[in-house]
């Protein structure tokens, strides 16, 4: 079994939130501790106000393999579905879902779960040896972390049915041509690439940026639901209203909306009047 805490490190260097895969061993193919510790650093980070943009990676010649045969084979059935799978998706939504931009640096192969997890970023650099796959199929399972659901939403049904389905295995020049990576760099510039990418993110607009990823989500369907009650949620959290509920709430009273102003840059002055 491996370290996780090891395994996957997350170090913040001046705005920019580094997460790596660190078993070069096995390829950095995810064991259940990785992808437990995975909930955990996406949870850290997306409470964490000094982290504006994330830089995935992997440590020695792989991204990521995917998930650990070793690992996943030991399962029952039952268990492969019940906990493999869905821990997985529970990590993996996590990670695609931060309200912070996700840089994946693809510096070696990313297979399987690996393209997966690459899946979950807004931006993928890819070094010129890498090569991309679902080898899933052939070892008779199924791509089971949304290789076959945000996968088709990202990169489109004809490719993963080439992958996933025949079997392909693409380069990461066929992988730009396809959508799959948005940069090609040559072998050992991955990461300055991407650090690059990521210190011209925090020049821009931290909220307008953030809340732009969470729109772009919701239209690729990714989380319709809780961007909408997110984003009029901050509506109703900066409005006069709340200001007036939660007085009366304090003051046993029953609250007097018929006077409130309904601009929320009106709240500030009246918490203030009180």
């Amino acid at each position: 079994m491996s370290d996780a805490s090891a395994s996957l490190a997350l170090e913040v260097r001046d705005g920019i939130g580094l997460l790596t895969l660190r078993r070069p061993e096995r390829l950095n193919a995810l064991d259940a501790p990785m992808i437990a510790t995975l909930l955990e650093i996406c949870h850290r980070i997306e409470h964490d106000d000094g982290v504006r943009v994330v830089v995935l990676s992997g440590e020695g010649r792989a991204f990521c393999a995917g998930g650990d045969i070793d690992a996943w084979s030991a399962e029952t059935p039952a268990r492969f579905g019940r906990h493999w799978v869905r821990d997985g998706h529970a990590a993996f939504d996590a990670l695609a879902r931060l309200r912070q931009p996700l840089i994946a640096v693809l510096d070696g192969h990313a297979l399987g779960g690996g393209l997966e997890l690459a899946a979950c970023a807004d931006y993928r650099v890819a070094e010129a040896q890498v090569k991309i796959g679902q080898p899933e199929t052939g070892l008779g399972v199924i791509p089971g972390w949304s290789g076959t659901q945000r996968a088709v939403r990202r990169f489109g049904a004809r490719t993963v049915r080439r992958m996933a389905l025949f079997g392909e295995v693409f380069e990461a020049e066929t992988a730009y041509a396809l959508g799959l990576v948005d940069r090609v760099v040559a072998e050992g510039e991955g990461r300055a690439t991407a650090l690059e990418v990521a210190q011209s993110l925090l020049g821009r607009a931290p909220e307008a940026t953030e809340l732009t990823k969470m729109l772009i989500n919701a239209a690729e369907g990714e989380e319709h639901e809780r961007v909408l009650e997110s984003l009029a949620g901050r509506v109703a959290a900066g409005g006069a209203e709340l200001v007036e509920g939660l007085a009366a709430f304090r003051e046993r009273r029953g609250p007097d909306f018929r006077t409130t102003p309904t601009d929320g840059r009106d709240r500030e002055a009246s918490a203030g009047d009180g």
